[in-house]
């Protein structure tokens, strides 16, 4: 029987409750002093407590979909996602190649700018598969800071320089930058241990199945503990101009990232899935390729947001991707939205969207046949969205 069935849960809800009901039944023969009792009452206790436990989680799988197979549970699912229909990569790609932005560190220093990045130190590149701690050849992981100096905000994250960065002969090169968000309230480091963004990056780059970028890990709230969903809300966060002036810029000053139309690209999952395609629905002239792993369509109002829109229908409209879709131009924005095909919060709302899309915003769907909302499944559909913003930002220069 299948982890997700209907059946299944229903005849474990029959279960918690002829087990609560025995346990009442039985209860008062077990009220005696003896060793076999106190054991008997104690494995009464226990079974009563896993059948509703394991209720509850059968409730709250089947709601969220954490988990689609008996095998996604214990972590047996394998395979890549694969592109639906891919083809030429023409229309909303990399966009003109834009300038070289001044005053970047050079390949082995420190940030300097004091309105950039702040260094707290460096992190190791978990699973890269190679013990040489050389830069030129696994890249280098900072544990970073970054400030708002128009917004106030800041968030801590990881900034990932591939290999390229430090060789010799790319001391002047600058290169693309993708901004990678967790879903909330995640952890950045997650994104380095247990997605390993850093060290699927360097297995591909090994492989040169992608061209070298830039990774800035982070949360997709710099507002904690409030979700601010990636909004300018009225009166609080003002996390979208976070993220679409404060952080391209203090990357610009800290490292070596291209400037200009095509020079960055944002990727999340789950709530940061969410944020990757609003920003690059609403901001295509700073992000002009979007990653969505599993991410929703549109915010989520819960406690955690509060009020996102001042009580303006209007702005709730707008931060919902399937209404902007509807109703307003499309934007010059290559979209790619990857997704297992048994995770019933997000795939046919993406199989939607990409159908309704028209130029010049390009849509493509990366899937996999199995998988939860999980980070098995998003580990599984890394590398066709890495290759998908490699191909679609522009080349080092």
């Amino acid at each position: 029987m299948g982890l997700t069935s209907h059946k299944l849960l229903a005849l474990m809800a029959l279960f918690a409750v002829l087990t609560v009901l025995g346990t009442l039944w039985v209860w008062p023969r077990l009220a005696v002093r003896s060793w076999p009792a106190m054991f008997l009452r104690l494995g009464s206790i226990l079974l009563t407590q896993f059948t509703l436990l394991a209720t509850l989680g059968l409730a709250v799988n089947d709601y969220f979909v954490f988990y689609s197979s008996w095998s996604d549970l214990f972590g047996h699912e394998h395979g890549t996602g694969v592109i639906q229909g891919a083809g030429p990569t023409g229309g909303a790609s990399a966009g003109s190649s834009g300038g070289h932005s001044s005053g970047g560190a050079s390949a082995g220093a420190s940030p300097v700018a004091p309105a950039g990045v702040q260094m707290l130190g460096t992190a190791e590149i978990t699973g890269a598969g190679s013990v040489s701690r050389d830069p030129a050849q696994i890249g280098r992981l900072d544990k970073v800071r970054i400030p708002g100096g128009t917004t106030g905000l800041s968030t801590d994250g990881y900034v990932y320089l591939p290999p390229q960065y430090f060789q010799a002969g790319s001391e002047h090169k600058h290169f693309p930058a993708v901004l990678v968000m967790t879903g909330f309230p995640g952890d950045a480091t997650n994104l380095v241990t247990k997605l390993r963004y850093p060290a699927n990056e360097l297995d591909l780059l090994r492989a040169r199945a992608m061209k070298p970028m830039v990774l800035v890990l982070m949360r997709p709230s710099p507002s904690m503990p409030r979700d601010s969903e990636c909004e300018d809300i009225p009166n609080g966060p003002q996390a979208q101009h976070y993220f679409t002036t404060d952080v391209p810029a203090d990357l610009r000053a800290s490292y070596r990232v291209l400037g200009g139309t095509g020079s960055l690209g944002v990727l999340g999952d789950s709530t940061g899935g969410y944020c990757a395609l609003k920003l690059g629905m609403e901001h295509p002239q700073t992000f002009s390729v979007a990653v969505s792993l599993s991410g929703y369509f549109k915010a989520a109002e819960d406690v955690t947001t509060g009020d996102l829109f001042g009580g303006s229908r209007q702005r709730r409209n707008e931060a919902d991707m399937s209404w902007r879709l509807a109703n307003l131009p499309m934007p010059a924005v290559a979209v790619l939205l990857a997704d297992s095909k048994q995770d019933g919060r997000t795939y046919a709302d993406s199989t939607a969207f990409a159908a309704a899309a028209r130029p010049p915003l390009v849509v493509r769907q990366a899937t996999v046949d199995s998988g939860g909302h999980n980070f098995t499944t998003w580990v599984r559909l890394l590398p066709p969205s890495f290759t998908w913003l490699s191909a679609h930002l522009n080349d080092p220069a």
